[in-house]
């Protein structure tokens, strides 16, 4: 298993607390190892000064990841593959979210294929703070023609923002001549199987990128055929143990994908810690309905990216099939042990100004933006105060004590607000804080009203309309 103790690691380290890495002490920068917040690198004695090269390597090794990390593409859009380090999200907490590559087809009209593309890489969803989207572009050969591929692949990557690429034939000489056009966007070639593997490795080899290596349900084959590769010096792997879209063979497929994390995790099994590739497409194969796909494919990707999938191929770009899978993997690859906040302090909604309502809610990123888009959604022009609760949600920081009279003063003081230029100078509390509003009517007496709003921020609309402006 991973090391967890910051001692552990602080015994590989000068122990001088020189402060160069930015830490006052070196127990403070192992632990950023383990939280991935540092890096060895940061570490200038350790790198720079001989009589630590043997605890230089030893802490490499160590803090390296269970499962090997691989880089796909160039640039500020380049996307990280595996690199976790543990079975369960609960025991530590997952780092690299699975990147969803959607496909474009060689045999595609240009016009429907630049359509498609740009349409792949604008998507983009709003999502307790942060925008979700695809990360990535599947080119596939349905022609098996390397000309039509090679124009293919030169078209994605003249509209396609530099989206990393993922060039998918069985077929080397299609592989080829993708890889002529796009190799110096280092994309991840899919994929080596049985009767290709000594082609395809050497195009690896002779144009340095990543590649897959697909043996369909035949673990042992898909392991023979990783330490044929990191034989050949081709170490940057992914692997497809495959993917069944229905049936036995999808409990197969799990049971497969479990297997594999747990030889990686928690066996040590170093010749077969790869990140593992998920066809969630694969939906498309069982039915001509195509809600039904999108439905399946949508379920699928749920299935894996609970169960380690580290990259997946999608087809549908439906927002019900992607919206489900987007929240559900943000929600996955969000750090348990640290709860997602906003900054504390007040925030503009639309353009308020001396007539309107300032709303009172914690900083936890969901319930912040919950009330944040009830408020605009409405079109309400409205100041929103988000106290520091340390990411606590209403209901559990008024039980807690993480949200008090006291700390809400406090915060407009912070804050600065000027009561004295509104018009209505009232605060909103939210329905389950109620009991705070006789304290804080003495705390803010001659300073502001204090007025109890709904429980749900959904019902702030018509709360506006009964309560607002206050009598």
């Amino acid at each position: 298993m991973k090391e967890t103790s910051p001692l552990n690691l602080y015994k590989l380290l000068p122990q001088t607390n020189c402060k160069k890495c930015g830490e006052e002490t070196c127990m403070a920068f192992a632990a950023g190892l383990i939280a991935r917040t540092r890096t060895v690198e940061e570490c200038t004695p350790l790198i720079d000064e001989k009589k630590y090269a043997k605890k230089l390597d030893n802490l490499r090794t160590t803090v390296a990841p269970e499962l090997k990390m691989i880089y796909v593409g160039v640039g500020e859009k380049q996307v990280k593959v595996g690199g976790e380090d543990v079975m369960y999200r609960h025991q530590m907490t997952f780092f690299n979210k699975p990147p969803f590559a959607y496909d474009v087809a060689d045999n595609m009209e240009e016009a429907k294929l630049i359509e498609r593309v740009k349409k792949i890489t604008t998507w983009r969803k709003f999502y307790i703070g942060k925008w979700q989207g695809v990360e990535m572009i599947a080119v596939r050969s349905v022609t098996d023609d390397p000309a039509k591929f090679a124009a293919c692949v030169k078209t994605v990557m003249a509209n396609g923002d530099g989206f990393p690429l993922i060039l998918c034939s069985f077929n080397p000489a299609v592989l080829k001549a993708g890889l002529e056009v796009a190799a110096k966007e280092k994309p991840l070639i899919y994929a080596a199987n049985k009767d290709n593997w000594k082609e395809v490795a050497q195009l690896a080899y002779d144009y340095k990128v990543p590649v897959t290596l697909s043996v369909p349900f035949d673990l042992d084959g898909l392991k023979s055929m990783a330490v044929t590769f990191a034989s050949m010096g081709l170490t940057d792997l992914v692997l497809d143990p495959g993917t069944a879209p229905n049936g036995k063979m999808l409990q197969q497929t799990l049971l497969n994908f479990i297997n594999l994390r747990r030889a990686a995790v928690e066996e040590a099994q170093r010749d077969i810690a790869y990140p593992v590739m998920v066809l969630p497409i694969n939906a498309w194969l069982t039915t001509d309905d195509p809600v039904r796909a999108a439905y399946w494919e949508s379920v699928l990707t749920a299935a894996f990216v609970i169960r380690g999938g580290a990259i997946m191929i999608k087809h549908s770009l439906e927002p019900h099939s992607m919206m489900p899978d987007m929240h559900l993997r943000f929600n996955i690859y969000t750090d348990p042990r640290t709860p997602v906040q906003v900054k504390p302090g007040i925030y503009k909604v639309g353009n308020p100004g001396p007539e309107s309502p300032v709303f009172l809610t914690t900083n936890f990123a969901l319930t912040y933006y919950t009330v944040e888009s009830d408020v605009a959604s409405n079109n309400i022009d409205a100041y929103i105060i988000a106290i520091n609760t340390d990411g606590i949600g209403v209901q559990a920081s008024v039980a807690g004590g993480q949200l008090t009279p006291a700390k809400i003063l406090d915060s407009f003081n912070e804050a600065g607000f000027d009561w004295a230029g509104q018009k209505y100078p009232a605060m909103v509390l939210p329905g389950m804080a109620a009991k705070f509003s006789g304290e804080l009517e003495d705390l803010f007496a001659g300073k502001a009203k204090i007025m109890v709003g709904p429980e749900d921020s959904g019902r702030i609309v018509g709360w506006m309309k009964d309560f607002w402006p206050p009598k």
